[in-house]
């Protein structure tokens, strides 16, 4: 059994309690009551609240003739997913872009932490991928149904032949259904898998050669968050287009 860390201590001993009777309430009966808060939760929890400090920051001194590093390093992020949003998503990307914006820094932040001796990377467990993938569905499809209205966004489900949208549109509604699917095995087993390779050869040969596993881990972590935005910013141009 993994070993809590330091802040999973801290958050069970104040909110044990009321995380019990919230799981209880829907159903849900932790195997260990005293301790409902795993490392996975507590890790996400930080780096949450460490983006809304980082933010919070970037607000409070905001500058047009000395911008700080905050700022730029904020900046820098919004020109790059801003860049790919509008080539993917085109007219009227802005809106869309801080959802994004934060499932891309969410994931990569996850995947990165996993190279810290003795913390698993959040996106290792599949509850994560799955609820960042269930967030992502649910999001492209209410901006689509919000742009195109019901009738118009269900009508792209069933193509644009009429006589046959009788088969293409129980096929279109499973193909969206596995999106949330694929996009949870893609990002669980390749961190799952880069972190097991990673743990084998530091177990056999624990000087030099791992450091090469180290940084494949590093490439597959900036490239699977990388990915999950992109397929992102795909469904929701294909949401929101109105040739659709």
């Amino acid at each position: 059994m993994q070993e809590s860390l330091a802040i999973t201590h801290l958050l069970n001993r104040l909110f044990a309690g009321p995380v019990d009777a919230l799981l209880q309430a829907v159903g849900v009966h932790p195997a260990n009551p005293a301790a409902p808060i795993d490392n996975t939760f507590a890790v996400e929890l930080l780096v949450v609240l460490g983006f809304i400090a980082f933010f919070t920051v970037v607000r409070l001194s905001l500058s047009v003739e000395k911008p700080g590093t905050p700022q730029q390093v904020a900046e820098m992020l919004h020109e790059l997913v801003g860049g790919q949003a509008e080539s993917i998503i085109g007219h009227g990307y802005e809106r869309f872009q801080a959802f994004v914006t934060c499932v891309f820094l969410f994931i990569l932040t996850c995947n990165l932490l996993g190279l810290i001796p003795g913390i698993d990377a959040p996106t290792m467990s599949p509850v994560v991928p799955l609820g960042v993938a269930v967030s992502v569905f649910l999001y492209y499809n209410f901006h689509g149904v919000r742009a195109q209205g019901p009738v118009g966004y269900l009508k792209h489900f069933a193509g644009p032949i009429w006589w046959v949208a009788w088969l293409l549109f129980p096929i279109e509604i499973i193909s969206h259904l596995a999106r949330m699917m694929s996009l949870t095995i893609r990002l669980w087993a390749n961190m799952f898998a880069g972190d097991l390779v990673t743990l084998v050869f530091f177990s056999l040969i624990p000087i030099g050669v791992p450091v090469v596993f180290l940084g494949l881990h590093l490439a597959v972590s900036v490239i699977q968050a990388i990915v999950f935005t992109l397929l992102a910013m795909i469904y929701l141009g294909q949401a929101v287009a109105h040739e659709h």
